[in-house]
């Protein structure tokens, strides 16, 4: 891949915004602080598995990134119940 190719310059954006979601996680002052920074590092995870799938042409990123986003969804909602207090 070339430096100047969109899809790569995605990529390193998506990267860098993990990264700094993985700080918030790290420093978060509170558990749902901590809980919503994970939350954006799956989303982003997901907009990365879609963009590395568009850019080599394979459906089988946007299947796995489909499938990942459903269980994100649902271990956040059993976390979020988790930290309200609720039973699971």
């Amino acid at each position: 891949m070339n430096w100047t190719d969109p899809f790569l310059i995605s990529l390193a954006v998506l990267l860098l915004c993990m990264f700094l979601a993985l700080i918030r996680v790290l420093l978060g002052p509170t558990a749902p602080d901590r809980v919503v920074a994970l939350d954006t590092i799956n989303t982003m995870v997901v907009a990365a598995m879609l963009v590395f799938g568009a850019a080599y042409r394979e459906i089988i990123y946007i299947d796995v990134a489909i499938v990942y986003a459903v269980l994100s969804f649902i271990t956040t909602l059993y976390v979020a119940k988790y930290l309200e207090g609720g039973s699971l």
